[in-house]
């Protein structure tokens, strides 16, 4: 299915039915594929509620399926791409994880996923347009379970372009805010920041995070930042992080939650692969309420409370 779906991502298909239903032959001819072979691909994204018939030869988008136009506000077409063309091919080596405890790059004798992918700038540029796509997806759960009017300066850890503060920015028009990243990342964020008209109020600031955090703001929120990493490397991004903040501070992940005894349910199911997924990945974990504060508790905080936002959590700790 995943390769159904990021064939259709990679021919267009979304951006040629844009406008209403298109022949086979026509899409044929603009995607230059084999019109045979290219019906077959409609029919099965038909069959995952991507496309539907429009008369006997003719196809239309659903809107799911209008996602993967690149330029649909709630696009996923990069994190296709992605799925497609990196996380999927590292399954292959998932029994090797599982019987060694090792990340697909610790395998290959290299200690950071990251430092590996930083090699192709190439796979950087696919994997920052899929994590641009998924905090762009949790941003609306995110604002909606969580107040943030209390927060005078509040500072994005691993903020990458700014796609959550410049909207956390938005809707709090008194709040200041920093977007805290490595360097690479400056000229995305800026540039996001002004277009969205909160460049006088949000600012980006390079360093990293496993150095130190500088001590600017009141609050600092990370999203799907340490689940990245294994407790060791998670405890210095903490413990940088309570050095950062006032006695009074607040901290927020936003994070998955595993449940202590998943079930067969879909959001269950979607954490647990998740987690192997990092396993496989950058050794991180996706953790459980209990591991959280346990976490949180190593590094100099409290877990307060947690927020459901969607298929993700709120955490909120304060300095112990």
């Amino acid at each position: 299915m995943t390769q159904v779906i990021y064939v259709a991502a990679k021919l267009g298909l979304a951006e040629l039915l844009r406008d209403g239903p298109q022949t086979l032959g026509k899409l044929a001819q603009a995607t230059r594929a084999d019109e045979r072979a290219l019906g077959r691909l409609l029919t099965a994204l038909s069959t995952i509620g991507i496309c539907s018939r429009a008369g006997e030869d003719s196809y239309a988008l659903t809107e799911v399926g209008a996602c993967l136009d690149g330029a649909a506000e709630q696009s996923f077409k990069g994190w296709a791409i992605l799925e497609a063309e990196m996380v999927s091919k590292s399954w292959s080596g998932m029994l090797e994880s599982v019987v060694t405890g090792k990340t697909g790059a610790q395998l290959q004798g290299v200690d950071d996923s990251f430092e590996l992918m930083g090699r192709t700038p190439e796979i950087v540029d696919k994997f920052n347009v899929a994590m641009v796509e998924l905090t762009r997806l949790v941003t609306p759960n995110v604002l909606q379970s969580y107040d943030f009017s209390g927060i005078s300066h509040l500072m994005d850890v691993g903020g990458g372009s700014g796609g959550l503060l410049g909207a956390i920015a938005q809707q709090n028009r008194e709040l200041r805010g920093t977007v805290f990243d490595l360097p690479r990342c400056a000229e995305a964020a800026g540039k996001h920041l002004r277009q969205i008209d909160v460049g006088d109020r949000v600012e980006f600031v390079a360093g990293d995070f496993f150095k130190a955090v500088p001590a600017i703001a009141d609050a600092i929120i990370l999203k799907s930042i340490i689940h990245d990493w294994d407790d060791t490397r998670s405890i210095t991004i903490l413990r940088n992080c309570r050095k950062a903040l006032p006695d009074e501070g607040k901290l927020l992940l936003v994070e998955r939650l595993m449940p202590e005894k998943p079930t067969m349910a879909d959001e269950d199911r979607e954490h647990a692969l998740s987690d192997l997924s990092m396993l496989r990945g950058p050794g991180g974990l996706e953790r459980t309420e209990g591991q959280y504060r346990e976490l949180l508790d190593q590094s100099g905080f409290d877990l307060v409370t947690s927020y459901s936002a969607g298929r993700f959590n709120v955490i909120e700790a304060r300095p112990g």
